[in-house]
């Protein structure tokens, strides 16, 4: 395991929910990962943890074959890859997100 993946999998282990996007919550750089921002808010999750990928392009590129997942944002729960944005919609509109978050980082 390459010193970049060690690096995601520490992150991901260490912290409940965790979201990799372009940019941060306060200032998301992209749509969709202002979208993503916005579906963890609205299950009531105020405590996460971002990685901005467009701050260490090592963490952009290691983060897309960490999960053979080829797009940003990405979202992990506990340790687990959940998916990018659509995912997080689909689940979140079947309520299957709120039931994996529940209990998780709520301020």
């Amino acid at each position: 395991m390459s010193d970049v993946q060690q690096r995601i999998q520490e992150t991901v282990s260490t912290n409940p929910v965790v979201l990799y996007m372009k940019g941060d919550a306060r200032f998301p750089q992209c749509g969709f990962s202002a979208t993503a921002v916005q579906i963890l808010k609205l299950c009531g999750v105020d405590d996460f943890v971002t990685v901005n990928v467009l701050a260490d392009a090592e963490i952009r590129q290691g983060i897309k074959e960490f999960a053979n997942w080829p797009t940003i944002p990405q979202l992990y729960i506990k340790g687990e890859f959940v998916g990018g944005c659509d995912i997080m919609k689909e689940m979140y509109q079947a309520g299957e997100l709120q039931q994996l978050l529940e209990g998780i980082a709520h301020a």
